[in-house]
């Protein structure tokens, strides 16, 4: 696995190829954002040209200069199209695959490889597993220095049909474009006319849309309801209705598919241990978890991790409207979930007593003062936390540190973001005892992934 990071757009430069020139290569490995990675031989002149221009050592001098192109796979030799050269690497698109990998499976979505959802539908799901698995490792050893162990990723139980909410955008009439709470860029890229595209943006654009009738990895119930949804999109803004740039929900619940952002909706998740079922309510507009499918086993395993130890308290530091802080409560003398969002601690105490879960409290904390007010002695505490995509702010860190639970589960979707925040613990003096990956969202690059921490 190969890490790259997201640029910005640089001015257009010749070297080491001129725009849209053509080469083969064969592609080596993925990198973390989903893309083949190959490496084409240049001449000396060109290396020595390139190392003049930059501070930075470029990979020509380590195997080849790097192409990243997506849509690709290991062990393929393709012909690609440059459209961009940076400081160490170029990108480029597929022309044509000469010698396909065997892993290599026709995309179901029709789409693929223009919309930018899925970078991994031509990959056979048991190989998408295996290079999950091979990022975490390699985001551990590089990121948070650290060889350990990566179980094998937790399948989902559905590899399409899984997805239990779509949020498509649309853009509005480019008079009214000016007004735009999206990239005001989208509105200036497509021509408004009667068929103007509903969907997601396109694969390596940030600005323009891809016309989505139907996604494969959403739920059948929510591709049953896109059909109307879009075909009332259409007639609105023939109407004129929108003088903004929009984006819609579908979302798939216990009472069906709403479309309603404030729409109140419950969502049951089976258990795996002799508890009965746990059935949630929050607002259809509120995070949660997007592959229900997999929530028995993701929620399972957190609860075991938590538990395993001497922790007879737990404390969810991120409790939304109760997952995991409901899901782990039996396992528990007393649970205390602690969130920013007063409506989602609403909802998380009438789940806990809708679910008939007397040993948990929720209550709204101040992000400046998380733990305070806790009476769980640390020795015997364990700690869940899910923080958003960006991971743990430094004041978090610190006044968890502070508290110094025996026990972390951190759940996480982004890795990268994870194995950041690892270091820190390490520091700390926490030692990583498990490393979990799930894949919640097949025939893409995401994954969650769960570490499990202890403090001697």
């Amino acid at each position: 696995m190969y890490f790259v990071c997201c640029v910005g757009k640089n001015k257009l430069n010749d070297h080491p190829f001129a725009y849209h020139q053509e080469i083969e290569l064969e592609i080596s490995t993925l990198t973390n954002l989903g893309s083949g990675l190959g490496r084409v031989a240049l001449p000396e002149s060109q290396i020595s040209d390139l190392k003049s221009e930059t501070t930075s050592q470029p990979p020509a001098s380590a195997g080849g200069w790097v192409v990243m192109v997506p849509f690709t796979l290991p062990g393929e030799r393709v012909r690609v199209r440059i459209f961009r050269n940076q400081k160490n690497f170029s990108e480029a698109d597929l022309i044509a695959v000469l010698t396909p990998s065997p892993q290599r499976v026709a995309a179901r979505c029709s789409l693929f490889g223009r919309c930018g959802g899925c970078q991994y539908q031509h990959l056979a799901y048991a190989e998408q597993l295996l290079w999950k698995q091979r990022q975490v490792g390699e985001l551990l050893k590089y990121m948070a220095g650290v060889e350990f162990p990566v179980n094998p990723v937790i399948a989902s139980p559905r590899e399409y049909g899984y997805r239990s909410k779509l949020t498509p955008h649309f853009a509005a009439p480019r008079q009214n474009a000016g007004t735009s709470n999206l990239k005001s860029q989208i509105s200036d890229a497509v021509a408004t006319t009667p068929e103007s595209p509903i969907g997601f943006l396109r694969a390596g654009n940030r600005f323009e849309l891809v016309d989505v009738p139907e996604c494969p990895i959403a739920t059948p119930e929510i591709n049953a309801q896109l059909t109307e949804v879009r075909a009332k999109t259409r007639q609105r803004l023939a109407e004129g209705f929108y003088k903004r740039d929009a984006t819609l929900l579908l979302r798939h619940a216990a009472e069906g598919v709403t479309t309603d952002y404030d729409a109140i909706i419950t969502e049951e998740i089976a258990s795996q241990s002799p508890s009965p079922a746990l059935r949630l309510r929050f607002l259809a507009r509120d995070f949660f978890q997007n592959n229900p499918f997999i929530l028995p086993a993701f929620t399972g395993y957190v609860r075991v991790q938590a538990s395993a130890g001497p922790a007879r308290f737990l404390v969810d530091a991120y409790c939304g409207s109760g997952l995991f802080a409901l899901s782990s409560a039996p396992a528990f003398e007393r649970v205390t979930g602690i969130e920013i969002s007063e409506s989602s601690v609403r909802f998380a105490r009438e789940n806990a007593a809708a679910n008939g879960i007397a040993n948990a409290e929720f209550r709204a904390g101040d992000a400046a003062a998380i733990f305070a007010g806790l009476t769980f002695p640390a020795a015997e505490t364990a700690v869940i936390i899910d923080p958003p995509r960006k991971g743990c702010d430094e004041s978090f860190l610190t006044q968890l540190f502070a508290f110094a639970p025996h026990t972390v589960v951190y759940v996480s979707c982004d890795p990268a973001t994870q194995m950041r925040d690892l270091k820190a613990f390490l520091a700390a003096g926490y030692t990583l005892a498990a490393v979990q990956p799930f894949d919640l969202f097949p025939q893409t690059r995401h994954l969650e992934c769960v570490i499990t921490l202890h403090r001697p």
